[in-house]
């Protein structure tokens, strides 16, 4: 009866009252039966230690086990170049900017830009690698490749090549104040692309940042059913809060059409299959029968002319288990969700609207290598659709239907556990904000009134919203 007669007393309010949010957030606050499993009884796993990105959904079988353990192997062992003795692993390059996918994907956790002493980095990324093109779109409805350098920045390569460049990362300190006074500061990055060695750029040329993500849940991610995603479109669009989330469509070379994009930071790959493909070819220099061309572009005589490590450098069985692995590490669970913090933070995540986007919990439907992870409730913390983030964090490089003002949602599964498993605490796509709080102030455009909400809490009530991301 109270809340009832307080929700009516504040109705002449201003709508976007803090305070009527999260009495509104209480009336309307979901149950969390299962929110202690957030993959699901068969993809959650009881480990928060520093392999806990790198363990197998417990659900799955022995001979499954088995497919894991070996794609482990080759996610994690450092490719060489060609001709050598260990023809298996041998096909690196020309240009690269890992030696094996675990070299970006640490420990499978999440990847960080270099440091920055002084807000200068020199050291050359290589968890954090440089998206390329130029105005238009390529035959497959993607961006079109810079014609020197083609669709990714390499800044490394096998002896006999030369490295494509360096990479520069310089920092911005813009500094900012909450409603209670208090100040904070975000930096914002500059890049530049330095000691080129196939001539200038493009004058037109598009440069987007992409961090590494952790690799937890991805087959769960490709299990939730498209009509779910895009039923999230139309709620949010029915809703009327300026939040519209958008799917994008891309071109999967397995499926060998079009599809719902799912991951990547603008939601730009379509399944774990393309993604984990498409990374041994652009990141590694690492051929297989759907990427079965070096990624030299016509300028770049050397590279085209290098040793190859056979057509393909890795055959469809060892690329298969290699996805397999991807698609089945387990999600840690959650940590001190019943504490009382952690419990007023979900209150206030979801009185700032931040679920609508990060929406909690999905069910799975069928998955068609992985019988085990249908009808699972999981709790990702995604629509895995794109929404305008704002002029701060465009990079003015559309990618299929994404814009250039537009991000997928990522999930927050596991967040809080990035600095135990990769001993730091920086997120967005570019690894810009330094930590929680940073990457809310960073929310614009449809997260707007996320961040002017968080910006206005109480430092009791920031705290405890960050108790609650570091819990998932």
């Amino acid at each position: 009866m109270f809340l009832h007669s307080a929700r009516h007393a504040w109705a002449g309010k201003p709508a976007r009252n803090a305070a009527c949010a999260l009495l509104t957030a209480l009336l309307t606050f979901p149950a969390l039966a299962d929110h202690r499993l957030p993959g699901g009884h068969v993809g959650s796993i009881d480990d928060h230690g520093k392999n806990a990105f790198s363990l197998p959904a417990p659900g799955l079988n022995d001979e499954q086990k088995t497919t894991f353990v070996i794609g482990n192997s080759f996610f994690k062992k450092a490719w060489v170049a060609a001709p050598a003795s260990t023809t298996a692993r041998d096909g690196l390059g020309p240009h690269f900017i890992a030696r094996s996918c675990g070299a970006c994907h640490l420990l499978d956790g999440r990847g960080a830009p270099p440091p920055a002493p002084q807000g200068i980095s020199t050291e050359q990324p290589m968890a954090l690698l440089i998206r390329l093109s130029i105005p238009g779109r390529a035959a497959d409805g993607g961006p079109l490749p810079e014609p020197s350098y083609g669709g990714q920045f390499n800044n490394d390569a096998i002896p006999g090549v030369k490295p494509e460049g360096k990479v520069l990362i310089h920092y911005d300190e813009l500094p900012g104040q909450y409603a209670d006074g208090e100040a904070y500061s975000l930096r914002k990055p500059r890049y530049t692309l330095t000691d080129l060695g196939y001539g200038d750029l493009h004058p037109k040329v598009q440069l987007s940042p992409r961090v590494a993500p952790h690799m937890v849940g991805l087959g769960l991610l490709e299990a939730i059913p498209e009509a779910t995603v895009l039923a999230h479109a139309e709620r949010q669009k029915r809703e009327g809060k300026g939040i519209a989330g958008q799917p994008n469509r891309v071109w999967d070379a397995y499926a060998n059409r079009h599809i719902l994009g799912r991951f990547g930071w603008k939601a730009n790959v379509g399944s774990i299959a393309h993604q984990t493909g498409g990374a041994f070819h652009g990141d590694i220099g690492i051929t297989s029968r759907h990427f079965p061309e070096q990624d030299c572009m016509p300028s770049q005589q050397d590279c085209l002319a290098a040793i190859e490590g056979g057509k393909p450098e890795i055959d469809d069985r060892r690329l298969s288990q290699v996805i397999f692995y991807s698609q089945t590490l387990a999600v840690p669970t959650r940590r001190e969700p019943d504490h009382p913090e952690v419990k007023r933070g979900e209150v206030l995540f979801h009185a700032g609207q931040c679920a609508s986007c990060h929406v909690p919990s999905h069910v799975t439907g069928p998955h068609p290598d992985i019988p085990q992870y249908a009808a699972q409730t999981i709790w990702p913390y995604t629509d895995l659709l794109l929404h305008d983030m704002g002029e701060g964090l465009a990079d003015h490089r559309p990618d299929f239907e994404a814009s250039g003002r537009q991000w997928r949602t990522p999930p927050l599964w596991g967040l809080g556990l990035i600095k135990t498993v990769n001993g730091h605490t920086t997120l967005l796509h570019d690894g810009r904000a330094r930590d929680f709080a940073e990457a809310i102030l960073w929310h614009d455009g449809e997260a707007a009134f996320s961040q002017t909400y968080f910006r206005t809490l109480s430092k009791t009530d920031r705290a405890a919203l960050i108790r609650f991301l570091e819990a998932l």
